[in-house]
């Protein structure tokens, strides 16, 4: 008996030993041929409906090189929008073996962490414009002095391939750089920040320095105009530059400190000594050193981490748009900023700081889309909307910022941007709601007393930048709530598409639900109005300046809907409740853009693991920004980097 049990433990092994392994999933022999079964008819070459061609993926390869386009692939056939419902659904079978397959081959190629390339990035606008003043307390205005600068693939003005140095912009600086010094020279207050002594000064200030030098040799640079200058340089470059001066650029410095102040002999000091650090501190100014985010590309292969310092200025040009601090530069110093814990007090601290309020507002606006509330154009029709005018629109802004630095910092969840019963208001914005009882001129939080209002979707900066001069635009408002909420970008429409009409006798008789009705009866709209149309049609209680309304002309507004995947509601507060339930997408979008904002470049397939982890942590801590936050800078693509240059050939 135990000969027999031996016999088929042996046999038992053998089997294990040589049993076959799962076959392995390959695009071309498992994937490609149900596609042509089922979808590239009408996504090829010839018939790309929604700008779509996945004709052209014949390897595994290019699927894998285009992952970000092939996980949208996979999220439309996963929630089985494709194919539309005016096609025959997938059957069971094949609907299991694209999803499996598709996220199979995608998931195999993400199994080393790779950081993506970050090129080297020119100081945005507000980065100049908060550095300047951290740095000497000058509040320049960057914006209304330089030339604009568009806004990257990730929809911010950070994003490196999008912030090009033009000859003008060359001018600007340099004459901006020699403005700010002048100003800083000018303020005796302002130049001891940089220059904090008074170099072979006469009278009392003289004496002081000469006692300083007889009891220690620290001050022998009271009595060395070299000695002095290089004290000063290594300190405002070394802030300047966001790391250590080179030796080299050190000469460069002090040789030309030297060549302005050989040159100044008829003139006393401490002002020939100022004024020839005056010129060292305005070749600061225009060094690349200091208008680029720098980060040094070593002789390496494959992905390696930041230095300390430049892991600091990642960190505080996200959370504070602004060069280090000193306890970032200690930090630096001592090494300590590849150290999760260390990163994570340095989160709660910046957020503290009331420095945090320039990213909320500088993400905020930028992820909404309201930048133009600022600009000088009309936004809406002056005559039929006389009040919609700049002070108004301004608060609007304010309101954004203000309101996504209160649910950063004080709420702490973020969810309270889709939905919440308050907002940051001031008396006049208040009044234009029509909301009584504030009376406070600065922004504060006030609780709203109906369900109006709340969250993003009733900010009257949002409706009026998503709605046309005359009228409301129930389509641009559903592709906005698609895309900035729920990180769903539709399809462009089809070329041959007629717009709207603009008839007002027809908007009068019919009113914009009957309007769209008409239009959306062509299939080639049909597909993506039935998403958009709903969303937008839920918020048409707003008018294009985003006040209250109950009627379009004389038609009594109906702002009901159904939702693409049949859930009914009755005007925006029922619209937001339904959408708070796509946690998961809302918590994705999120991390997309926040990620995005962090890097300075568009979201890449190899960040797929960093989301992943960025929109868990979200699910997990019921939308606190604070452990977010932390697990976004201790991710790899903050931490680590490739080298963005080709190595040269020899």
């Amino acid at each position: 008996m135990q000969t027999k049990i031996f016999i088929f433990t042996v046999l038992c092994f053998v089997n294990l030993a040589y049993a076959e392994e799962p076959p392995v999933i390959t695009y071309e022999k498992d994937i490609r041929p149900l596609l042509q079964g089922e979808c590239i008819k009408c996504h090829n070459t010839n018939t790309a409906k929604g700008g779509i061609n996945i004709d052209n993926y014949k390897e595994q390869a290019r699927v894998i090189q285009r992952g970000s386009f092939w996980l949208e692939v996979l999220g439309v056939i996963k929630d089985r929008s494709m194919p539309p419902k005016t096609e025959k659904p997938l059957s069971e079978e094949v609907y299991h073996k694209l999803v499996t397959g598709i996220d199979a081959i995608l998931q195999s190629s993400l199994k080393d962490k790779t950081p993506g390339k970050i090129v080297i990035r020119r100081l945005s606008h507000a980065e100049y414009q908060y550095t300047v003043l951290d740095l000497f307390d000058v509040n320049f205005d960057a914006a209304g002095y330089f030339p604009s600068d568009g806004s990257g693939g990730g929809g911010f003005d950070n994003q490196g391939r999008a912030l090009f140095f033009t000859p003008l912009k060359l001018e600007r600086y340099y004459d901006a750089g020699s403005q700010i010094v002048d100003e800083v020279l000018a303020d005796n207050d302002k130049w001891s920040t940089v220059v904090p002594f008074a170099f072979k000064a006469g009278g009392w200030e003289g004496f002081k320095n000469w006692l300083r030098t007889l009891f220690s040799d620290k001050y022998d640079y009271l009595n060395d105009a070299d000695l002095a200058a290089e004290k000063v340089i290594d300190n405002i470059a070394t802030k300047a530059y966001r790391r250590f001066l080179k030796p080299e650029e050190k000469i460069k410095l002090m040789n030309l400190f030297t060549s302005v102040y050989d040159s100044k002999k008829d003139v006393q000091n401490p002002l020939r000594f100022n004024e020839s650090m005056a010129q060292v501190l305005k070749a600061v100014m225009v060094s690349p050193n200091f208008l680029y985010k720098v980060e040094e590309e070593p002789q390496k292969e494959g992905a390696y981490p930041l230095s300390h310092f430049e892991v600091a200025s990642r960190l505080s040009y996200f959370l504070w748009c602004s060069s280090p601090d000193q306890e970032l530069f200690d930090l630096a110093y001592a090494g300590k900023l590849q150290d999760s814990t260390v990163l994570a007090g340095q989160v709660k601290r910046m957020l503290a700081d009331p420095k945090s309020k320039r990213f909320a507002e500088n993400f905020t606006v930028q992820w909404l889309g309201i930048t133009k509330l600022l600009d000088t154009e009309p936004m809406v029709d002056e005559e039929m909307f006389p009040e919609f005018d700049q002070d108004l629109r301004k608060d609007l802004y304010q309101e954004a910022a203000s309101f996504f630095h209160h649910v950063l910092t004080k709420s702490k969840n973020l969810l309270d941007l889709v939905n919440s019963d308050y907002s940051m208001l001031n008396k006049s914005l208040a009044s234009f709601y029509g909301i009584e009882g504030v009376e406070n001129d600065d922004f504060l939080k006030v609780e709203f007393a109906d369900n109006r209002r709340g969250g993003v979707l009733g900010m009257a900066g949002v409706l009026a930048t998503t709605s046309i001069s005359t009228r409301t635009s129930p389509v641009l408002r559903g592709k906005w709530v698609m895309e900035q909420i729920l990180g769903i970008s539709p399809p462009p429409p089809p070329p041959e598409v007629s717009a709207l009409t603009e008839d007002k006798n027809i908007h009068e008789a019919l009113g914009l639900r009957k309007i769209l009705e008409m239009h959306r009866a062509d299939p080639e709209c049909q597909s993506c109005h039935e998403k958009m149309d709903p969303l937008g049609l839920g918020l048409e209680n707003y008018d294009p300046t985003g006040q209250w309304r109950t009627s379009y002309e004389k038609v009594k507004i109906d702002a009901s809907g159904v939702t693409a995947d049949g859930q009914e509601f009755d005007g925006p507060a029922e619209l937001k409740k339904i959408l708070l339930k796509e946690e998961k997408k809302i918590a994705r979008n999120f991390s997309k853009r926040i990620l995005s904002y962090a890097l300075g470049r568009t979201i890449l397939f190899t960040d797929e693991p960093a989301l992943v982890k960025l929109e868990n942590t979200l699910l997990k801590n019921n939308f606190n920004p604070e452990p977010f936050l932390i697990e976004l800078v201790n991710s790899y693509p903050f931490l680590m980097k490739q080298n963005d240059f080709e190595k040269k050939s020899i």
